[in-house]
């Protein structure tokens, strides 16, 4: 079983908290549970009604980020400042999880290509802001 969506939007991290008081921790980017609700009705649509992914996965994702206005138009650029790759992925990771399209996120035991890419500028980056998912069991 292979599954393979996109979801638009502006990609956002997890991972880096703040402390509150109370021993009270939160997430410092804002724009999260809006993501995280893209990515899970992305593959929730996607899943339908078939039994969730379970054993080892390997899983894709292709993020797509705005280009800055100060990055060069003529020629290919990279999104080498922040966010962080591994924040992107772990909020996608989570999402997955919560959609019911992945048993649990510790499943994933191979990434298949995983980049930050800007539009257009890369075979697979979406045309706007988001991230291309791939998911599939392994043998």
């Amino acid at each position: 079983m292979t599954y393979s969506f996109v979801v638009i939007g502006l990609p956002a991290t997890q991972g880096s908290k703040r402390f509150v008081g109370k021993g009270i921790m939160i997430e410092t980017c804002k724009r999260l549970p809006a993501w995280r609700e893209a990515v899970k009705w992305s593959a929730t649509q996607a899943r339908g009604t078939n039994a969730p992914l379970d054993g080892p996965l390997r899983c894709t994702m292709i993020f797509t980020l705005p280009k800055p206005k100060s990055a060069p138009k003529a020629r290919r650029s990279w999104p080498d400042k922040k966010p962080d790759l591994s924040k992107l992925v772990r909020s996608v990771e989570d999402a997955l999880t919560d959609s019911g399209i992945i048993v649990d996120d510790a499943r994933i035991v191979e990434y298949g290509e995983t980049r930050k890419v800007f539009p257009n500028e890369d075979p697979k980056a979406l045309d706007v802001p988001g991230v291309r998912i791939e998911l599939e069991k392994v043998a």
